[in-house]
């Protein structure tokens, strides 16, 4: 799986791992009243890097956490999703919307390999200091790269150069950084 080979949802060890994140998601979305620094503390305990300064709101969903990198000041507001079967990288300093999802699995384009439900993933990286506006949906396999902007309601199929932005479905830039 995280290689990105095809993998088994139902597999004994993997259904193991994300009983184990359902478990952390349910501490971590009560905890609303408690300081940031425990909340922090949180994240530490599941995510594979953790910067300082993170920020994200409850609720908040992944399928494993330990396939997150997330770098210093980042934050990442009310109900986002990251589907983590494989890596997932987010720059220091970025800043996401409510309700953006973050999708690394996918599934054969092959019909068979459907039914007997074979998965795979591809790694999503989101560079630093780049805005995804509330509700975006990121496709597996994506780059994001710095400074960019992702409009509200968009969705990434394609990478995205540093200091671009892109909107719509499927997103489209509408302006790349001056060299």
């Amino acid at each position: 799986m995280l290689a990105g080979e095809l993998y088994h949802a139902g597999a004994p060890e993997i259904q193991a791992d994300q009983a184990a994140a359902q478990e952390w998601m349910v501490r971590y979305n009560s905890s609303l009243d408690q300081q940031p620094a425990e909340r922090h503390k949180l994240l530490v305990e599941r995510f594979a890097a953790v910067g300082d300064g993170v920020v994200i709101r409850p609720p908040f969903h992944c399928d494993y956490g330990f396939n997150i990198k997330i770098g210093a000041g980042a934050f990442l507001n009310f109900n986002c999703v990251i589907l983590d079967v494989v890596k997932v990288e987010i720059g220091s300093m970025t800043q996401i919307g409510p309700g953006v999802q973050i999708l690394t699995a996918d599934h054969p384009r092959d019909p068979a390999q459907r039914a007997a439900g074979l998965e795979f993933g591809r790694p999503v990286r989101i560079g630093r200091n780049v805005w995804i506006g509330a509700g975006a949906i990121i496709l597996p396999g994506v780059c994001i790269g710095d400074d960019a902007l992702i409009g509200a309601g968009s969705v990434v199929t394609r990478d995205v150069p540093a200091g671009a932005t892109a909107v719509g479905n499927p997103a489209r830039l509408i302006s790349t950084a001056e060299k």
